[in-house]
Order: C-alpha cells, then structure tokens, then sequence
C-alpha cells in the first residue's frame, strides 16, 4: 500500500496542477523539511517506548493517513468543478493543503515503522549472526523492490483504464485490508521472537549527554560487536514519571534533537552515513519529481510503471550483488565498489543532456516557470476550468497522454503534446535503472554499517538522525525543483545530481580508507564470521 501511493501520489499532483511540477516539488519540500526537523525526535521516541507499541501505532497511523488522503483525492476529482467555483478556487486550494499536510504525516510514520522494524527489530531477530544480519536486510530490500514492480503497475493500469478517482479508492481500500495484515504480522513475529519483549534501558539525557563527548580514544568494541555483547538488557519499562517544569518540556524536543546530532557526529561511521545522504541530493531515481518530468515529457502512467517495475528488478540485482561482495569482499569494499558501479551507470544520464530532443535549453530562463507563478495575478493552475464542460474528467490532456493519444482533451491545438524525446529520454532512464544495481549495494552497506556499529539503546535516535541527514539532501534537491521547474531546466538538474552522487562516494571511500588504510584494494578477504572482543575497532567486520 505504502509504495502503491508513492507511486501514485506524484501522478496525482502533477495532474492537479497541471503540467508541472511545482505542486509536486512543493509536496516533497514538506516531507522533507519535517523528517529533517523531526527524524531525532521520532527516533528517541523509538528509543524510549516498547518495540510493539511503536510498530503498532506507527502502522495504525500510517495507513489510517493514506486512507484519508485517498477519500479527500475521490472528493476532489468528483467535485472539481464546484470546488474550482467556491470562493474563487481557494476551497480547491485548502484540499491540495489537507493532501500535503495528511500525506506528510504519513511519511512520518513511515519513517517511525523503517527505523523500528528494519533498525532494530531486524538486529534482534539475527542475533549474533552477523551474515544471517546481512541476508535478512538483502532479503527486505527484495521484497521492498518487488512491491516496487506490483504496486505501480497494478495502480498504473487502473489509471490508464479507469480514472485518478478510482485509483484513489482502490488505493484507499487496499491500504485498509493490508493495515490489519501487517498488524497480525507483527504481532505473530513478536511472539515468536521473546527477545524482542527486552530493551536495553534507555537512560535519561545524562547518558547521551556522555555518549557525546566520547572521543576516538576512548575505548569501543570492534565494528560489529554491539550484536554480540551488548547483553545488559531489562524488560521494558517506562519510566517513573517525575515533576518537570513547563520550561523542560517545551526545551526536551530541542535537547533531543541537539544531542541526536552530536551523538551522530561521534559516530565511527559518520562519513559513511553522509555518503549515503548525499546520493539523496538527485533528481536521478523514481520519485515524484522525475515521474512528474517523465509525465510532462508525454510518457504514459503505463510506461512509467513498467519503467518503475524494471528499476525495481535491477534493486533486487543489487541485494543479490551485496550479499555475494559481502562475503567476497568484506562489508567496507562492498560500498566501494557498489559507488563506483552507480556513478558508472549515471554517466549515461549526463550524456542524455545533450542528446537530440533533450528538453534543455540553456536560453530559456531556469527561474521563468516559478516567477510566473508568483508574480502574475492569475489564480493558481486547476484540474478544471470554469468555462470547461461539467462531464468532462479532466481538462489538462493529461488523461489523453495516460492512453498514449496525441490529443489533448479539449481539443485545442495549442494544447498538443510535443513529441516525446525517445533518444533523450531513453538514455536517462537507462541510466537512472542500471544505476539501481549499485544503488541499493551501497545503501544496504551503509545501513549494516549502522546496524552493527550503533548501540541498542541509541539506534533510533541515530537512525532517526541518519533519516535527517538524508531528508536533509532531499530536501535541496526539492528547493532546487521549486526554483527551476520548467522541464528546459531539468539537464542542469541532471547534470548537479550527478555531481552529488560523485560528492558522496568520494566521502565513502575517505570512510573506507580511514577504516582498512592499505588493505582497502585488497578484494580478496571476506569478513569473519566471529569477532573477538580484543580486534581493532572499525576495521573487524570487513576484513
């Protein structure tokens, strides 16, 4: 359900808003601006509550949005025009901000249920098996991409043969049966996992304040250790309630995110936690703002969920190639060759720039679309027009471009689709899908190199910090959208993502090179299958 409407929702927004992108752009800016202000929060109140409750509440709240948001998208469509006619289009207005503001809500307890379940909850079940650790994550990104490849084509389908409203409602339905799935799931797996039921205390703001101000150093187990002798755990149990004045309560929110970032700062695998954020500073994956290009440039919601299920094919290639580098290689030199892999397969997308019928145009203004928007006196851009028949589904064309026709619903000429750009076009997405491969190798390294790394009593805290960091570079590359929409501009985009991808793999391999020095090239040492407590820290769990 959860990738059914990411999928989805991009495509929605592009069609209420016409053909661009800044609704969309506008919808990614929230939910990045709030995990990056609210990723620490959510990852110490991870820390701090049982694990079933947060798993719980995190489901229930997530899906219950997705659903909500669906109903007011079924409103919208079915009653544009009338909503279009109240009060000058405002009242239109108003859903496209109940829409962003539910649907970021949402993503928060999507981020809630990824730190839980696949930061820690994950770790638990493994146990000390580090291997087993590295073939339960491989095994979650597969089933993570193979939703990738159902979910958009099952809902890319039914736009193109039925309409955006019964999307919405099959999208809404699907999400309410699978919530009560998931929840019996979860349960059954904290059942049959007894450890699950124990958490390592989770000391007040004293301990993090201490965790801080660790140096290099001070004493550490070996990278990987915190699996095997991190046994001091209790059953949980909330802590007493004690008298805290108005003032701590309105500061503990910035406290926690004060010392979250400290501690992430301190952290052995900060570098490699920062490669991994910059890989977010793109427009070169399947979100909605290369969707949204994709759907400007003519591609059908067909196409692109066929295009989606291909990159989703080639993310599963890239869970099998870690869990083979991994035992090859070592943990570290997989993320190594994993980035040099992704930025090979970008360099086609660099070159799609300047292929013929690339959309760039260096004449036209990248700031033309945005200050046009802002400073001319016309309301903002609607499913519908006032003078538009009331029959009539939509008045964009976009439908039109769904089915594969060339001409626009309302039958103006001026509204024709331009041809779609197929060397161009084709160019970027081959390289945005093969670049899937070393993409997920590399993100599912850095996430075992927290996992292994992190204390039990701080992983959401950290993680919750690490999601920051990554919404952190999402959020950029979202501003950088709202400030040149117009798809002329999307080559210079193309061509900046490129360079953060390359910014972020350079940090890496620093991480790697502090981590392994001399043996770094040395691709032949798997890692071992045990670690004694006496090895050198950082370097144990790749070589």
């Amino acid at each position: 359900g959860d990738r059914m409407w990411h999928f989805a929702v991009s495509v929605f927004l592009v069609e209420l808003y016409g053909n661009s992108l800044l609704l969309t752009a506008v919808y990614g800016l929230v939910v990045a601006g709030s995990v990056l202000l609210l990723g620490a929060i959510i990852g110490d109140w991870v820390d701090k509550n049982s694990r079933l409750k947060v798993a719980q509440t995190s489901l229930v709240v997530q899906n219950a949005s997705v659903i909500l948001c669906g109903i007011i998208l079924m409103i919208v469509f079915l009653f544009k025009t009338q909503l279009l006619t109240l009060y000058h289009g405002w009242l239109l207005t108003v859903c496209y901000i109940l829409v962003i503001t539910i649907a970021n809500i949402a993503n928060l307890a999507s981020t809630a249920t990824a730190i839980t379940i696949q930061r820690d909850w994950i770790v638990v079940v493994a146990g000390e098996d580090r291997s087993k650790l590295a073939d339960m994550n491989a095994t979650i990104r597969r089933i993570d991409q193979l939703t990738n490849i159902l979910a958009p084509m099952a809902v890319g389908q039914i736009m193109t043969y039925g309409s955006p409203m019964i999307g919405c409602g099959f999208i809404s339905g699907w999400n309410l049966m699978s919530m009560c799935v998931e929840y019996l799931l979860l349960w059954k797996v904290y059942q049959k996992t007894p450890t699950l039921a124990l958490k390592s205390a989770k000391v007040e703001e004293s301990e993090l304040k201490q965790l801080n101000v660790k140096k290099e150093s001070d004493t550490k187990p070996a990278e990987g250790v915190q699996l095997i002798v991190e046994k001091d755990v209790t059953g949980f149990e909330p802590p007493q309630e004690k008298e805290v004045s108005c003032g701590a309560r309105i500061a503990e929110p910035f406290i926690t995110f004060r010392d979250g970032w400290v501690a992430y700062y301190n952290q052995p695998v900060f570098l490699a936690g920062m490669g991994l954020a910059f890989l977010y500073m793109t427009v070169l994956g399947f979100d909605c703002i290369t969707t949204g290009y994709a759907y400007t440039q003519g591609l059908s919601g067909s196409v692109l969920s066929l295009l989606m299920g291909a990159s989703a094919v080639t993310g599963i290639m890239g869970t099998v190639a870690f869990t083979w580098l991994r035992r090859k290689c070592g943990l570290i030199r997989t993320g190594l060759i994993s980035g040099v892999a992704q930025f090979a397969c970008l360099v086609l997308c660099a070159i799609s720039v300047f292929m013929p019928g690339s959309p760039m145009d260096l004449t036209v203004s990248p700031f033309a679309d945005i200050s046009a928007r802002l400073f001319e006196s016309e309301p903002l851009p609607t499913i519908a027009s006032p003078e538009d028949k009331p029959d009539m589904v939509f008045a964009t064309g976009m439908p039109n471009l769904l089915n594969g026709s060339t001409t626009p619903a309302n039958g103006d000429p001026e509204m024709s689709p331009e041809p779609v750009p197929l060397i161009s076009v084709s160019l970027l997405f081959a390289g945005v899908i093969a670049a899937r491969v070393g993409l997920w190798s590399f993100d599912l390294t850095v996430t075992q190199l927290l996992q292994e790394n992190v204390v039990e009593s701080e992983r959401g805290i950290i993680n919750g910090v690490q999601n920051s960091m990554n919404y952190l570079l999402d959020l950029l590359h979202f501003i950088m959208v709202i400030l040149a929409p117009n798809p002329e501009a999307f080559g210079l985009l193309v061509l900046i993502s490129v360079s953060f991808v390359a910014m972020g793999h350079i940090m890496y391999f620093r991480f790697a090179q502090k981590s392994l020095g001399k043996q770094l090239f040395v691709c032949c040492t798997p890692d071992p299958k045990t670690v004694s407590d006496s090895s050198p820290p950082g370097n144990t769990s790749t070589v």
